[in-house]
């Protein structure tokens, strides 16, 4: 079982990945389910949205990104949006 700090790892470095614009990656959220089979973490950064909400906004907003991995193998299962209200 990988740990948190090897599940936060991974999930920054998808991003980088997937969004290398991202700026000022923060980490927000972290959750092992219940079951202990996923870690949730949830990561923000500064960039561009394309919300018509955001557009109105001058600069940068906050962008949410939420990453589900496997707590054994660290392979990440999905990223999603994840909206702070």
């Amino acid at each position: 079982m990988i740990d948190v700090r090897q599940a936060i790892d991974i999930a920054k470095e998808h991003l980088t990945i997937f969004f290398p614009e991202a700026e000022n990656v923060q980490l927000e959220e972290v959750e092992l389910t219940t079951d202990k089979t996923h870690w949730l973490i949830t990561l923000s950064y500064e960039g561009v949205t394309t919300s018509v909400a955001s557009s109105l906004l001058v600069g940068k907003s906050l962008i949410y990104k939420q990453f589900r991995l496997d707590a054994e193998s660290g392979d990440v299962i999905s990223m999603k949006i994840r909206d702070i209200k």
